[in-house]
């Protein structure tokens, strides 16, 4: 009996609504079962666990948080891509007016010409952004316009070439002036990262260490498009396409070692190419040495710049009203309008446009990091350095911080291929960041 009464004391009893009584429930521990890991090649589908509301649910990015939000990044980057656009257009307008009388054209022949390279860039890039990630994966259609394009940049080395400030990086073909590598930026943000992705899967199947040998495509197409650029001495493009190479391999599993020693070579023909020319050279030291002795050779351009700059003060005087469109400026729609806007719009509107350019950047990070598709990832990340790199550069030269390298403004300065190509380039981006969960949920569900 003692025993009987022990046991019943050990386990106590509940007591049911009808007043039964009822032994206790036993507690059970419940185990989730690991998720099966998802390729890398192809956006990761929610697990069937997780609902589409969840992937809408943005409750996370609260605060300061809301600066990683990546729908808010989707659609803060096409709001900034398309005011650059527009405020571009303002601005060639201002700074080129001047220049058209001068040479007994009409003020708003440059405005009219901006304006329509921006509408068929606008269209273009409607239809990059419409196209799926998947489109632009396929070898058969990314590998011919590569080609393309390569083509096109080895004509500016025939008689078809035109020479402008040294660089003979233009061609042109009946009516239409072009410069081809432009375009060549374009696809090598493309081809790069599909060229290692296809390297990445088929060593992923046969489970065997890549070699530098497997790598022959991707750098047989990168070396290939800075040799035909650096052929024109066009020392500034070639920068931006070795820093998309750089991006792209460094995103990919290629070997960092190989990697390391890639950007010393790099490095030391880049040194052996500014050596080489007196006229780099003399940009060079003018910009670290000063400008005493070539204000009217060498320097006259970045010495007018600083005027420019000067001049503005903290707002600027007035839109229109700039002195150094007044043919002291060379390439003041070009080039140097980043000097124009900072003499008419003082170091607000300067300061404005600088972080319509930080936002850009911030949220093609921002969606490269969080997008877990791989090869969107790698599309975003080589277009960032490219659209973003160049406007720092451009910048950094008006400014005086770095020597004169005839880099336009993306977005902003007079250029028609630049500028479709860059509004080309936005809607690539606005494709690939689709692939990220939360943006593919939420333009799904509208």
């Amino acid at each position: 009996m003692a025993e009987t009464e022990r046991k019943k004391r050990r386990e106590p009893r509940t007591r049911s609504s009808s007043g039964a009584i009822e032994a206790p429930r036993q507690q059970y521990t419940v185990r989730r079962r690991a998720q099966p890991a998802t390729s890398d090649d192809a956006p990761r589908r929610a697990s069937s666990n997780t609902s589409k509301d969840e992937s809408l649910d943005f409750a996370q990015y609260r605060g300061w948080r809301m600066f990683l939000n990546p729908l808010w990044c989707y659609h803060g980057f096409f709001a900034s891509v398309l005011a650059l656009t527009l405020f571009g257009l303002v601005m060639v307008f201002s700074s080129s007016s001047v220049s058209m009388v001068a040479a007994g054209a009409s003020p708003w022949s440059q405005l009219v010409t901006q304006a329509s390279f921006a509408a068929i860039g606008l269209l273009l890039m409607v239809v990059a952004r419409i196209l799926p990630l998947g489109f632009y994966a396929l070898p058969k259609i990314m590998y011919p316009l590569y080609a393309l394009c390569a083509v096109l940049q080895l004509m500016t080395l025939t008689p078809l070439g035109i020479e402008v400030y040294g660089n003979r990086g233009w061609i042109k073909i009946g009516p239409v002036q072009l410069q081809p590598a432009e375009l060549l930026k374009l696809i090598l943000c493309v081809v790069l990262p599909l060229a290692l992705r296809r390297v990445y899967v088929a060593h992923r199947k046969s489970g065997a260490k890549p070699t530098l040998k497997d790598y022959w495509v991707p750098l047989t197409l990168f070396v290939v498009a800075v040799a035909f650029v650096i052929g024109g001495k066009d020392l500034g493009t070639c920068m931006i396409l070795v820093f998309i190479g750089i991006i792209a391999f460094a995103t990919s599993d290629f070997p960092k070692k190989w990697l390391g020693a890639g950007g010393l070579v790099a490095l030391a023909f880049v040194t052996m190419f500014v050596v080489t020319s007196g006229n780099r050279m003399s940009r060079i030291l003018a910009t670290y040495r000063g400008c005493e002795d070539g204000a009217q050779t060498v320097c006259y351009q970045s010495t007018h710049a600083h005027y420019a700059i000067a001049s503005g003060g903290l707002f600027g005087v007035g839109i229109g009203n700039s002195r150094e469109k007044w043919n002291y400026l060379p390439a003041a729609h070009n080039d140097f309008i980043y000097a124009i806007i900072c003499e008419e719009l003082g170091f607000v509107g300067a300061l404005l446009v600088l972080l319509l350019f930080v936002v850009i950047g911030w949220c093609m990070l921002v969606v490269a990091v969080k997008t877990p598709n791989r090869f969107a990832s790698a599309i975003i990340m080589c277009m960032t350095v490219w659209i973003v790199g160049q406007a720092l550069i451009n910048i950094a030269v008006v400014l005086g911080l770095l020597p004169v390298m005839g880099l336009p403004m993306p977005f902003v300065s007079a250029g028609g291929t630049s500028l479709i190509t860059c509004l080309i380039a936005a809607g690539v981006c606005m494709s690939a960041m689709r692939s990220q969960p939360q943006i593919r949920a939420e333009r799904a569900k509208a």
